[in-house]
């Protein structure tokens, strides 16, 4: 069957259409992404604006559209943080499903890092041993640790690289003082937040996921002469000042960095390394599957359950 999995996120809309058979790895067709930072268009009450409902409405139309035209069988839409917390995010979706006819569902942070689990180990198998997770999106940070297909523990936290640049990272460039008290800010709300159960995990396999772990690995790579399919926590720090030194055009130069992305790589980069030290983590492996791929898998097992 072909799938369309639609991911409404704090970054970006993105149709991601799939062929999908129960017992085949999922084989992406087509996609379809509208660069759409929705917690830019927050107003001081915590709701979206009407400008940026009518873009997120604008994007979605694009993304059935494509869907439609791709024969998908069917759409699985579902949003991420930014509509998860905005206070007119319940309204908006009821909008969103009654406009487009489609089923737009909210994840949770928690259901979020599950099914980002679920890619991972279903990505490198059982021989992986216990793995523990890593995931930064736009809104969020998820994590989650397990040793058979559903974690064991998992947390979601607001400490998405977006959220964080618009929260703290005004400068272009980076003032050193912006970077130093975003560190502060990450590193106090991981030593507050993270559960004993993943502080002292048990893992034998550290893996990252998405867009941002992706970034930072390339970069590495391109600057360190490391493989890009691992990131090491040494190189984090360099990469964080490096990065945060450069004018946000400069950046949208480097390898892998597209200019949206441009503007929130520092953040991520120190999200990605407060919290590699925070769980005493020397190196992660980079895992191309992420959640959408994990809904799709829900979904076929879901079919053949």
């Amino acid at each position: 069957m072909r799938l369309g999995v639609l991911d409404v996120g704090s970054n970006t809309i993105h149709l991601q259409v799939m062929d999908a058979h129960i017992g085949a790895r999922p084989a992406p067709t087509t996609n379809y992404k509208v660069e759409l930072r929705l917690t830019q268009y927050l107003d001081k009450t915590g709701s979206i604006s009407i400008e940026g409902i009518n873009l997120l409405h604008e994007a979605i139309a694009g993304a059935v559209s494509h869907a439609q035209e791709s024969n998908t069988d069917e759409i699985i839409a579902f949003a991420t943080s930014a509509i998860r917390e905005a206070k007119n995010g319940t309204q908006i979706i009821q909008e969103i499903n009654e406009q487009h006819q489609i089923d737009l569902q909210i994840l949770t942070g928690d259901e979020e890092a599950r099914m980002t689990f679920l890619a991972v180990r279903r990505w490198f198998g059982w021989s992986a041993g216990k793995l523990l997770v890593l995931d930064i999106g736009g809104g969020s940070l998820e994590i989650a640790s397990g040793i058979d297909e559903n974690p064991e523990a998992t947390i979601s936290l607001p400490l998405g690289a977006a959220r964080l640049t618009r929260d703290f990272l005004s400068g272009d460039p980076h003032s050193a003082k912006e970077v130093k008290f975003l560190e502060s800010f990450v590193a106090d709300n991981l030593e507050r937040e993270l559960p004993s159960i993943l502080r002292v995990h048990d893992a034998n396999h550290f893996v990252a996921t998405s867009k941002t772990f992706r970034t930072l690995a390339r970069l590495s790579g391109h600057w360190f002469n490391e493989n890009p399919k691992y990131l090491e926590v040494t190189n984090l720090k360099a990469m964080t000042s490096r990065l945060a030194e450069m004018p946000n055009k400069m950046r949208a130069d480097l390898p892998g960095v597209s200019a949206s992305r441009a503007q929130q790589i520092v953040a991520g980069a120190v999200v990605a390394r407060s919290v590699m030290e925070v769980l005493d983590i020397e190196r992660v492996e980079i895992c191309p599957w992420a959640l959408r791929e994990g809904i799709v898998l829900r979904r076929l097992d879901w079919l053949q359950g």
